[in-house]
């Protein structure tokens, strides 16, 4: 029997469980609001844990393909103190490949691969019942036996299943980037991070000579806050990183309770940040995009009875993620710390 699967959602989990799905025969209807692939840009590099990201695309038959795309000297990280001095320096041996970098342009494009998604499909409500009705900012609605919610922070899924609603952390993390040469040598292969009082500054070399950087800061939520008085008095090439930025993008960082779990539902269930949204900590994705490809495989595996798969799947879903979260909160606080000693410390801990 064929069941109708679809997938709301074509960023790393969504596309992971569709393309594992798609790998072992089994149809998937992947809905996404973006109206195509290039809409809006795809964001700063991800490094893909090996016990995590990489093993989604070795069950989805991709790690050979990443390992080509991928910098492992991507690994890279640099520390500065305010004033420019230089804390730490670690590089990745010649073989480290724990988790190399790869742009999100290039992890989404080698995901969709032979993927048919429906792009400019927001998806506004899911009923379920019999069978769960998905209804589209379109008007439109289709019936499928089972809906994955990979629809991220502000999920239109989640309601079906839980009344969590994302709670801000207290942080707002503001994201800009350069391609300027002179900074990326700045930067170096990887990344650069500079610790101040409740804020920090972290650039993320990408392909070539492109830098993400990204400014984090203790505030209340939408407060005005004016960067280059922030962060005044830091390192001239430090600053730098925001003076010569575009395009300046505000994120405040929400997270969803800990643990956060639910009643099981027949024919929907949740994946990555729609499921338990944690602070951006390199381990979010990579988690995602595991829970995408363990789910194709547990539905691959018992096409008869689809509902003990997924509830199978979220009783081992829930228990790791709250590790997850737990984990990344705590170092979110390390991170943007009235002490930034506790931040370069963290680096200390968590390095090889």
């Amino acid at each position: 029997m064929r069941h109708r699967i679809a997938v709301v959602g074509a960023g790393p989990a969504g596309l992971a469980f569709a393309r594992v799905l798609h790998r072992h025969g089994h149809p998937v209807t992947v809905f996404e609001r973006d109206a195509g692939p290039d809409a809006r840009p795809p964001g700063g590099a991800l490094d893909l844990h090996e016990g995590l990201g990489q093993l989604a695309l070795a069950k989805a038959g991709l790690l050979a393909e990443f390992r080509a795309l991928s910098r492992p000297e991507g690994q890279a990280m640099r520390i500065m103190d305010t004033d420019g001095t230089v804390l730490r320096d670690w590089r990745p041996g010649p073989d480290e490949r724990a988790n190399p970098e790869i742009d999100r342009g290039q992890l989404r494009d080698l995901l969709l691969g032979p993927l048919d998604v429906e792009w400019g499909r927001g998806v506004t409500e899911v009923v379920p019942g019999d069978g769960t009705l998905v209804r589209f900012a379109d008007g439109r609605q289709e019936t499928f036996d089972l809906v994955v919610g990979a629809d991220g922070a502000w999920s239109k899924v989640r309601p079906a299943l839980s009344p969590a609603t994302p709670r801000y952390t207290g942080v707002t993390m503001v994201e800009t980037s350069t391609d300027d040469p002179d900074l990326a040598r700045l930067v170096g292969d990887g990344a650069l991070a500079v610790y101040g009082v409740n804020r920090n500054l972290v650039a993320q070399r990408n392909s070539g000579t492109h830098v993400k950087v990204y400014a984090q800061f203790r505030a209340p939520l939408d407060h005005a806050v004016d960067l280059l008085t922030m962060f005044d008095g830091w390192s001239g090439p430090v600053v730098d990183l925001l003076r010569r930025g575009t395009e300046f993008v505000r994120r405040p960082l929400y997270v969803l309770p800990v643990p956060h779990t639910w009643a099981h539902v027949p024919g929907v269930t949740l994946l990555g940040d729609a499921a338990h949204l944690m602070p951006p900590l390199g381990v979010g994705a990579n988690l995602a995009m595991l829970e995408g490809a363990e789910l194709a495989e547990s539905l691959a595996a018992c096409p008869a009875d689809l509902d003990e798969a997924v509830r199978a799947f979220e009783e081992r879903m829930w228990p790791r993620a709250a590790r997850w979260a737990e984990f990344t909160a705590a170092g979110l606080d390390r991170l943007v710390s009235p002490d930034p000693a506790q931040a370069v410390a963290l680096f200390d801990d968590v390095q090889p």
